[in-house]
C-alpha cells in the first residue's frame, strides 16, 4: 500500500466568521430566564484545500470579537497545532476578560481548527483526539417552564417512546408549581425512564433543600441542576452533601477556564462542561483529565452535533444533553447531523472530521 503523503504544515488561509439568529418554534424559559431566539456563531478555516468548521451558541458580539480579535492570530498559524493557536488566542484577549464570549469565541476557532486539522489527515474527529468510547448517551432536553402541562408530557413522552430513557425539565420559573409539574413529567414518562430537573439557578439554599427532597420522594427525580447559582459554591456543596440518596446534584455549564472547573470539583456530585463555552477541544481534554484525576463523572451541555467526537475522547463521560433548541437547528443548518439510537449517538466514521457540512445558502434567511 502506497502511503498517502500528509504535508508537514498547512497555515490558515483564511478565517470566515457568520452569525445566525433562528427563532424558537414557541416561547421558551427556565427558572431564571425567557428567550424567543438562540444564536449561532459560526466559524471556518481553511488551510491546503481542505475547510473545518467549528460554532458557538452566543450573542453576535461574539462574531465581532473573533473578525477583530482572534482572525489575525490564527490566520497564518499551523493547522496541525491547535494547542498553539489556542495559547495565541488566549494571549490575544488578556485585557479583554477571559470569561463569557472571550472564550466562547475562542471555543468556536479551537473546535474549527481540531476539525481542519482532522479533515487535513483524512480522519474522523474522533479518531484523531483518540476514542475512550464509540457512541455517547444523550439525555432529551427542554421541558422549559413556558410550557402548558400538556406539551411538557408530551415532549418528555416523546424522547422515552424513541428510546432516550433519560430526560430533563426546566425548572424555577415558579416554585410552588414545580412540585406539581415534576409529578406529571413522571406520570407521562412511566417509571423506568430517569427524570432530571434544572432550576437554571433559581432557588435559595433552603428552598433547594425542600424541593430536592420533594422531586426525590415524589417523583424519583435523579439529578438537579444548578439548584443555586453556580456562582454559590458553599450552597452547591450544602445540596451535594444534604440531598436525597440518588439525587445527584450538577453544575458546570458556565465554566469559561480549568480554573472553574478546578473550583466546582468541589462542589457537585458531576461536572458538566460545554465544548462551546469552555474555549474549546483543547481546554475540554483538560477538564476530563481533572475529572479522572477526582474520579468525578462528566457531563456535556447542549450542542449535541459538535460535541459528539469530542465525547468519544472523554473517559469520565456519563451522557450529553440532546437540547431541543440546539438540535433543531443543527439539523437546519448542517448537514451530517446524526439522530440517536436507543439513547445513543454515534459518530459518522465514513466522514472526516466533525462530519458536519455548513449549509450556508439555508443558513442566509437567519443571517444576524
Amino acid at each position: 500500500m502506497t502511503a498517502v503523503a500528509v504535508p508537514t504544515e498547512a497555515p490558515v488561509q483564511d478565517v470566515e466568521v457568520g452569525a445566525f439568529t433562528v427563532p424558537t418554534d414557541a416561547p421558551e424559559a427556565d427558572g431564571t430566564l425567557a428567550w424567543d431566539s438562540t444564536t449561532i456563531v459560526v466559524v471556518e478555516l481553511t488551510a491546503a484545500g481542505e475547510r473545518g468548521l467549528g460554532y458557538t451558541y452566543a450573542d453576535v458580539a461574539t462574531a465581532k470579537l473573533i473578525e477583530s480579535k482572534l482572525a489575525d492570530v490564527v490566520r497564518g498559524h499551523d493547522a496541525f497545532s491547535p494547542q498553539g493557536a489556542w495559547a495565541a488566542m488566549v494571549g490575544a484577549i488578556r485585557n479583554l476578560g477571559r470569561p463569557g464570549i472571550c472564550s466562547m469565541a475562542i471555543s468556536a476557532v479551537d473546535t474549527a481548527l481540531w476539525d481542519l486539522k482532522a479533515r487535513l489527515l483524512g480522519l474522523p474527529l474522533g479518531k484523531l483526539l483518540g476514542m475512550a468510547s464509540e457512541c455517547v448517551p444523550v439525555y432529551g432536553s427542554g421541558g422549559f417552564t413556558a410550557y402548558s402541562m400538556n406539551r411538557l408530557q408530551e415532549q418528555l413522552a416523546g424522547w422515552v417512546e424513541r428510546g432516550i430513557p433519560r430526560v430533563k425539565m426546566k425548572v424555577g420559573s415558579n416554585p410552588d408549581a414545580d412540585p406539581e409539574r415534576v409529578r406529571g413529567a413522571r406520570s407521562a414518562i412511566g417509571p423506568n425512564a430517569q427524570l432530571f430537573t434544572d432550576a437554571n439557578g433559581a432557588y435559595s439554599r433552603k428552598q433547594a433543600l425542600e424541593l430536592a427532597v420533594r422531586f426525590r420522594e415524589e417523583a424519583q427525580v435523579s439529578w438537579l441542576e444548578e439548584p443555586v447559582s453556580s456562582d454559590d459554591l458553599e450552597g452547591l456543596r450544602l445540596l451535594r452533601d444534604r440531598a436525597p440518596a440518588g439525587l445527584e446534584i450538577a453544575a458546570g455549564e458556565y465554566g469559561y477556564d480549568a480554573v472553574y472547573f478546578k473550583r466546582m470539583l468541589d462542589a457537585v456530585d458531576v461536572l458538566q462542561a460545554d465544548v462551546t463555552r469552555c474555549a474549546g477541544i483543547t481546554e475540554l481534554l483538560r477538564v476530563d483529565g481533572m475529572c479522572r484525576a477526582r474520579s468525578m463523572p462528566l457531563s456535556l451541555h447542549c450542542g449535541p452535533a459538535i460535541h459528539l467526537h469530542p465525547g468519544t475522547a472523554l473517559e469520565q463521560l456519563v451522557h450529553l444533553e440532546y437540547f431541543h433548541d440546539h438540535v433543531r437547528i443543527e439539523h437546519l443548518l448542517f448537514d451530517g447531523v446524526q439522530a440517536p439510537r436507543d439513547g445513543t449517538l454515534y459518530p459518522d466514521l465514513t466522514r472526516p472530521g466533525n462530519g458536519l457540512e455548513f449549509k450556508r445558502a439555508d443558513a442566509e434567511r437567519y443571517a444576524a
